[in-house]
């Protein structure tokens, strides 16, 4: 029936199941899908679920069939069991013809014939011929470049990883045998005696060591067992779960209606294990659950309040010794709201000795005290003490926000013993400032060296994994300290040779608004960059800057203006704001400077309130006073008494253009892909446990 071309669905609007509900079957699995009335069999299925079955037309009957009608009664056949019969409405077919996938919707099943299928789906699993189907996994990221490409692909082929080919209704397993680098050839093996590829292209998706990538493969038609194919032009990063699991609190339950039969009435049942991404719920045979079921789910937390979930199945286990299984989730809040108390909850089940900050905000400010970030003057005593209010207001509107801040203490009865921020400033990003340590120790010390740190280090870690556009973590690291050094630095160092971390020294420059230089600009003419000039600048940066570093802070052409991020910050009354201006001569441009703004007490010392100097030609430097001079103007007109500059070329015109820093110090912008962050937690937890003799070192 070469007429219907509808791509899959699922059941009904496709708001019950995803298109790729159910189980994929393989050869083993014998079940068949036939038409009674009519002596046919279609064929053998090669996906299932309650809600949808596909086959691969092995009758020249069923094109003829299907030319005449759309819905069909339909029975299963298991090795002498039989189901049905079952409403099945034609969904999908691409021709109709013998060895074609056909797809269909089953309609009105039963609780009981949803049961019949579930349990020969139960047995197909014992016997190795089905596995769960359930959503694609979501794209993280483009991969392109032919080196990079094969450096994935290479590791792939030795590591022998199986992989799956996806087409309409199936899958089937594959391997990537061998990579021919000399002539860019892929060398495919199918790892299912006797089954067919299909035609040309080919969905591949492979797994990697940390991540699948999903590519797809324009021909040539296989031959037999194997299939030899071009070096794909680009992959597609996919995200596989990377969010550590944790026992849910105690008592914790969660409440449904099953979305297909009301009738089985409202369940409740115990929450196992959460994280940012999903949770296991202990359930019974008689739920009838299966993976691609749309499950919204209701939980009331201990305080009393209702948090509510949009899920889907991901995994069904095996049945325990005392017949129940645990359903495996993806989940995510369904408001605002909701999104909160997720976090909340989360957060506090994956770290119970932390908290957020908004109940200890004075603690907070004293920690910092404490641990030195303030020396103040008679002179600045006031500006302080601005800061200080900024900073406890930011603090009580931050907790409202997890998916911009995250603001991790350790209290004691001393009020905070540690704490570490993070907060959202780019698209794909978060910086990770204001780590602190009170000196001394607690009554009260964790028996395991490190604790309080590590643990600080993972709630604020873990939250920004949490954020499904996450893909950079950012800090300026002061190297001079041991513990920075050693956790930070080297870790990045070590790991830029796969081109997911940077360590770039650099200057934090501070610039007083009321203190320009007093230079002429001589001949310069300055003003906001014209788009012309934009392109250039991104140009530049790509040239000359590592990918990462463009990525990152949002250098990339489309990213330069930062528009999305101001409006997500404006939007909730926050200040966050890039400009770009532009030395000229003569109607040349010769340097770009970018400004960007944050709100009041975001980070102490000011880091959002930065410039950045960007050479366009030879002449550059000779702008660079004037242009710091206007960005004094700038930034005075918007509130600010000063702002820092970070200084990437040595800043020989530091004096020149009145700018100060501490001479001794040697910061560095330190950046890894979301991608390291497992790794990178797996560091922190190995160099933790010498934290004591770090401490003694840095006092």
């Amino acid at each position: 029936m070469s007429g219907v071309t509808e791509p899959p669905t699922g059941v009904a609007a496709g708001s019950v199941t995803s298109p790729y509900s159910g189980y994929s079957l393989h050869g083993s699995s014998g079940i068949q899908l036939a038409v009674p009335e009519h002596g046919l069999v279609l064929g053998r299925a090669t996906r299932l679920s309650p809600t949808s079955v596909w086959t691969l037309a092995g009758s020249e009957g069923a094109a003829e069939l299907l030319a005449r009608e759309r819905t069909l009664r339909v029975c299963l056949d298991a090795g002498g069991t039989s189901i049905g019969p079952l409403t099945g409405e034609l969904r999908w077919s691409d021709a109709g013809a013998q060895g074609t996938a056909l797809g269909f919707q089953l309609v009105g099943v039963s609780p009981e014939q949803g049961r019949q299928i579930l349990t020969v789906l139960d047995d197909a699993i014992l016997r190795g011929g089905a596995e769960p189907e359930a959503s694609p996994l979501p794209v993280q990221e483009e991969v392109s470049g032919s080196e990079r490409i094969e450096s994935i692909l290479t590791a792939i082929s030795a590591m022998n990883n199986r992989g799956v080919l996806r087409q309409p209704g199936r899958t089937v397993r594959v391997m990537l045998a061998r990579l021919d680098a000399t002539r860019s050839l892929l060398h495919w093996q199918c790892a299912e005696p006797g089954v067919e590829w299909g035609e040309p292209p080919y969905d591949i998706e492979v797994i990697g060591y940390n991540s699948a990538y999903r590519m797809r493969l324009a021909g040539p038609v296989a031959q037999g067992a194997w299939l030899v194919t071009p070096l794909p032009e680009r992959l597609w990063k996919v995200r596989h779960r990377w969010h550590r699991r944790v026992p849910a609190p105690p008592k914790l339950r969660a409440r449904f209606d099953h979305p297909l039969w009301k009738e089985l009435g409202r369940r409740e049942r115990e929450v196992v294990d959460v994280s940012f991404s999903g949770l296991g719920l202990c359930g019974e045979p008689e739920d009838l659950v299966f993976p691609g079921l749309f499950l919204p789910l209701e939980l009331e937390l201990a305080d009393g309040e209702c948090l509510y979930l949009s899920g889907e199945v991901r995994h069904v286990s095996s049945a325990r010794s005392d017949g129940r299984r645990v359903f495996g989730m993806e989940v995510r809040p369904r408001t605002e709201r909701d999104a909160v108390l997720w976090t909340r909850l989360v957060s506090q089940s994956l770290c119970p000795t932390t908290r957020t900050s908004e109940e200890l905000l004075e603690p907070l400010w004293d920690l910092y005290v404490d641990s030195g970030y303030f020396n103040p003057s008679a002179g600045s005593i006031e500006r302080v003490d601005s800061l200080r209010r900024s900073f406890i207001d930011l603090g009580k509107q931050a907790a409202q926000l997890p998916q911009l801040f995250c603001q991790t203490v350790w209290p004691s009865e001393r009020g905070v013993e540690a704490s570490l921020s993070a907060v959202k400033p780019y698209r794909h990003s978060w910086l990770l400032h204001q780590l602190g340590r009170r000196p001394g120790r607690p009554t009260e010390t964790p028996h395991v060296p490190g604790q309080i740190l590590r643990d600080t280090y993972l709630r604020t870690v873990e939250h920004a994994q949490g954020d499904p556009e996450f893909r950079w973590m950012f800090c300026y690291a002061e190297s001079t300290l041991p513990w920075m050094y050693r956790t930070h630095v080297r870790f990045a160092q070590r790991m830029q040779e796969r081109g997911q971390s940077l360590v770039l020294p650099l200057r934090v420059m501070e610039a007083q608004c009321d203190a320009p230089s007093r230079q002429p600009p001589e001949d310069l003419e300055i003003g906001p960059a014209t788009i012309g000039e934009k392109f250039l600048l991104a140009g530049e940066l790509a040239r000359t800057r590592p990918a990462c570093y463009v990525e990152a802070l949002d250098f990339t052409r489309e990213g330069l203006e930062l528009w999305g991020v101001s409006r997500t910050w404006r939007s909730v009354g926050l200040e966050r704001e890039r400009r770009i201006f532009v030395a000229r001569r003569d109607g040349v441009p010769l340097a770009a400077m970018v400004l960007e703004l944050g709100h009041p007490g975001t980070n102490l010392s000011g880091l959002l309130d930065a410039a950045r100097l960007f050479p366009l030609s030879p002449e550059a430097r000779t702008a660079y006073v004037a242009l710091l001079d206007e960005a004094r103007r700038w930034y005075a007109l918007r509130g600010r008494s000063s702002f820092v500059y970070l200084c990437e070329d040595g800043g020989a015109y530091a004096k020149e253009a009145r700018l100060h820093d501490d001479s001794s110090a040697r910061p560095c912008l330190w950046i890894i892909a979301a991608a390291l962050v497992p790794e990178f937690l797996e560091h922190i937890y190995e160099q933790s446990v010498g934290l004591p003799a770090l401490l003694r070192a840095e006092a």
